[in-house]
């Protein structure tokens, strides 16, 4: 219930960011309204498009049984065990190793894996699964899409902002105009204070995700070992897509030293396995 009221409160002070950044941009009660307008509406698009969003980001396929029966067996398998209707199932070609699961709620669901990380031992790729599907059961792929999107529609009019003052485009002195001081802020600070909200909303569902993972099937230490290979496989090949959509993924996929780790989306690696290897003391003996 707290992670729930902290991320509804994440995600309102990003719709307000952007409510905001048209007031002191256009000004006034125009501003406002459009803001409010495009808040309303970025939200409902995602609410029904989120699923398509994130899967054509990182160009995910479909794939059937037939086409891979291991994978598409395990989802199946794991699903029934979560009691949950089976997501469709995607492979994302890359030879990166991640993940990530998406859709407004279980009915309309996906999860997609990349080929790299089908390489995986059988237990820790079923842990990478689990995670997945309990982002499912707990809403975060509606959530994290959310925020994705409102997240990327402040970028968005930031830069066009941007381009405006570069152009000559921001010198407005009319009563219309917008405030020169709410202008400059939005150029600088909007984006980065929208992907400071967007990552702790992300950073909050992590481990309630591995968790569901561990109690799903039971082995703990599968998923942690999983999530190490994944971390320095993201360090070799980073899984390269719109950063806003990067907090889907079960592991941060690393592009670069320095912002990689200021701009984490996901808690540390190590932090994640402690937790992991903590839980797996107070679980039952394997029920699977």
């Amino acid at each position: 219930m707290t992670n729930q009221l902290k991320t509804a409160a994440m995600l309102a002070a990003l719709s307000g960011l952007l409510i905001a950044i048209s007031y002191w941009v256009i000004g006034g009660s125009s501003g406002l309204i459009i803001g409010i307008g495009l808040a309303a509406a970025t939200n409902l698009f995602s609410w029904y498009q989120s699923d398509k969003i994130a899967l054509a980001v990182y160009q995910a396929q479909p794939v059937s049984e037939g086409e891979a029966p291991g994978l598409y067996q395990m989802v199946q398998r794991l699903s029934d065990r979560a009691n949950i209707p089976m997501p469709r199932v995607y492979i994302v070609p890359s030879l990166g190793a991640n993940a990530f699961a998406t859709g407004r709620d279980p009915e309309h669901a996906a999860v997609a894996v990349t080929e790299g990380i089908l390489i995986l031992p059988e237990d820790e790729l079923e842990g990478v699964i689990a995670h997945e599907l309990t982002h499912i059961i707990n809403r975060d792929t509606l959530t994290q899409a959310v925020a994705a999107t409102v997240a990327g529609a402040i970028s968005f009019l930031a830069q066009m902002v941007s381009y405006s003052l570069w152009f000559g485009g921001g010198s407005r002195n009319d009563n219309r105009g917008g405030n020169p001081i709410g202008v400059l802020l939005t150029v600088i600070l909007a984006p980065v204070a929208a992907t400071i909200i967007q990552l702790a909303i992300s950073r909050t569902r992590e481990f309630s995700a591995d968790a569901g993972s561990a109690r799903l099937t039971g082995n703990p230490r599968a998923l942690a070992r999983a999530l190490q290979r994944l971390e320095a496989s993201a360090k070799q090949i980073p899984l390269n897509a719109n950063p806003a959509y990067e907090p889907l993924l079960i592991i941060n996929s690393i592009s670069g030293q320095f912002l990689g780790n200021l701009f984490s989306s996901h808690p540390a690696t190590e932090v994640r396995v402690a937790a992991l290897l903590k839980l797996e003391q107070q679980l039952p003996t394997k029920a699977y």
